[in-house]
């Protein structure tokens, strides 16, 4: 089994650059050695993970990430994108935890000396649990203490790295985390999510005067995720609906980066449930960027509601990856075509795609072949927002190996690598090999 992208796609070309994507609390392990993080405790907290499972070795890749940037190099891959553990490089004190630095520096110093591009993700949800006890995302203050952490590790690194981005995915921060109580730390309210998102946001903007002033050279921007919201009919109400689902969930985080304001709909929530927005915060939010980073899984269908602005309805008889999402392709370049028409953009780098599947071992062999058909159609569907004028110039596939996935545990598998969390044993899928083959025969 093999990708197949139309062979005049630029996506051939060695210019387009491909890698494979990973998070610190993911896959390190090493808990020892670090600060406890909200995830820590979620994972601590009875009910929350799906097997009751935690972080704590993971993927051992605190003890393995030699052979593991071994394994990533076998890819042939252009780039490596990873996050740093924020409790694992400063202490609580604020100073640097010069241990976990070297940590990170001796494997940044490693996939340079192999030719891969370190795209470094500053914050991947593993916030300090001691700023969580002070407020956490809620806290105006953890913007500026994002702020200062930022400050340290770009000045350790130094020349280390090709790109930064400020956070990953600060809708599920904010809105997983903070309003619907699924992700750490657990909070449920209406009230909290939208107030939280302003803070992660302003930590962005503060995170990108620093990565300007400190690191001009890198390639500096963001990663957010998109679920595009579809009507389930033609029906005026279910667009409006739709339209406001697509406001509350997608365009809330995009729409004050690109534009400096937030969506109409900041004009129907009740007040309490609105963000605190201080004077030139939409200004500091608003900076121009060197690259935006899209994660895309899957889409989701709204229609109207009675009371509630809007509702989400899961359709049935369509297919599904293994964590339940549908499988639509259309959605993905549907995205970037409106993202493009929507914003002026800077270049375009898929930071996250990919399939929970559930995979079974037989005789050390992994053939994945309903990721291998994921992968193919949405690749296919980036060449196609590519041929419409999107300037999509990088593919990260999530993820690099199978890992601890949040409130699911260990439950289910993303990795094009197969992992044995007995053994700590690495398989390379059949998906893996297909990626491999697609990176190697580029002109």
């Amino acid at each position: 089994m093999a990708f197949s992208l139309p062979k005049n796609s630029p996506m051939l070309s060695s210019s387009f650059l491909y890698g494979v994507a990973t998070a610190s609390f993911q896959i390190e392990g090493g808990v020892e050695h670090r600060l406890p993080c909200i995830w820590d405790t979620f994972c601590a907290t009875a009910g929350k993970i799906e097997d009751g499972s935690n972080g704590d070795v993971a993927c051992d890749h605190f003890n393995r990430w030699q052979d593991d940037v071994e394994l990533i190099s076998s890819f042939g891959v252009d780039a490596y994108r990873l996050s740093i553990s924020w409790p694992r490089v400063i202490k609580q004190d604020g100073t640097v935890n010069q241990q976990g630095m070297k940590f990170y520096i001796d494997l940044l110093d490693e996939l340079n000396a192999k030719g891969i591009k370190p795209f470094v993700t500053l914050y991947h949800w593993d916030l300090p649990q001691y700023l969580e006890d002070d407020g956490g995302w809620l806290n105006r203050e953890t913007a500026y203490k994002f702020q200062e952490y930022t400050k340290h590790v770009v000045k350790a690194f130094g020349d280390r790295v090709h790109a930064y981005a400020t956070l990953n995915e600060p809708f599920c921060s904010a809105y997983l985390g903070y309003e619907a109580g699924i992700h750490a730390p657990g909070l449920v309210g209406k009230e909290y999510g939208k107030k939280a998102a302003h803070h992660l946001l302003l930590a962005h903007g503060l995170a990108m005067q620093v990565l300007k002033e400190f690191s001009p050279n890198t390639l500096n921007g963001i990663v957010l995720n998109f679920t595009p919201g579809y009507a389930m009919s033609d029906s005026v109400a279910d667009q409006e609906a739709t339209k406001k689902a697509n406001e509350y969930f997608n365009y809330w985080y995009s729409k004050p980066i690109f534009d400096g304001e937030y969506p109409e709909l900041i004009n129907e929530l009740p007040e309490e449930n609105r963000p605190d927005i201080h004077e030139n915060d939409m200004e500091i939010i608003s900076q121009p960027m060197d690259f935006l980073g899209i994660n895309f899984y899957t889409r989701a269908r709204y229609q109207a509601h009675p009371t509630e602005m809007f509702e989400e309805i899961i359709v049935e008889g369509v297919e599904r990856t293994d964590i339940g999402w549908e499988i639509y392709p259309q959605a993905f370049t549907d995205l970037l075509v409106d993202l493009n028409t929507r914003y002026n953009l800077p270049p375009v780098y898929i930071t996250e795609n990919g399939a929970s599947i559930d995979d079974e071992i037989e005789s050390g062999v992994v053939n994945d072949v309903r990721r291998i058909n994921y992968y193919n159609q949405h690749l296919n569907a980036v060449n196609d927002a590519i041929s419409q004028g999107v300037n999509v110039q990088g593919y990260f596939a999530w993820s690099l190996m199978d890992n601890f996935e949040w409130a699911e545990g260990y439950l289910k598998r993303f990795g094009i690598v197969y992992v044995d969390y007995q053994t700590q044993v690495r398989t390379v899928k059949a998906s893996g090999l297909a990626y491999k083959k697609l990176l190697s025969e580029r002109s």
